[in-house]
């Protein structure tokens, strides 16, 4: 079944906001879907809170998605995650697999 890497990302120092925004959408977004090997990724912010950010990356199974964890891809983009944000930007993963889709 198809599974998710989420990252939940919230911004602190809302003068970031927007570059953040503008680094995640030109640098982040492409180099994770690449360094992952991801089928696709997508993301995009909360309607709850304007300071919480998402990005998906989808795979084709629970495997592939837990693979990332630990994996060289991650190190180094939480590494420059740390450098560009250090303490600007919180942020916290998770896996999901799907386990049931009903409708279109």
């Amino acid at each position: 079944m198809t599974a998710y890497f989420i990252v939940r990302a919230k911004v602190v120092d809302v003068a970031v906001k927007n570059d953040f925004d503008r680094w995640y959408q030109d640098e982040h977004l492409p180099d994770a879907l690449k360094g992952f090997n991801a089928r696709r990724a997508w993301r995009g912010w909360s309607a709850v809170d304007p300071l919480v950010h998402h990005a998906f990356y989808e795979f084709g199974d629970m495997a592939h998605a837990q693979a990332i964890q630990g994996s060289h891809a991650l190190k180094s983009l939480v590494a420059e995650f740390d450098r560009v944000w250090g303490d600007k930007v919180t942020r916290s993963r998770d896996v999901v697999e799907v386990v049931q889709t009903i409708g279109t």
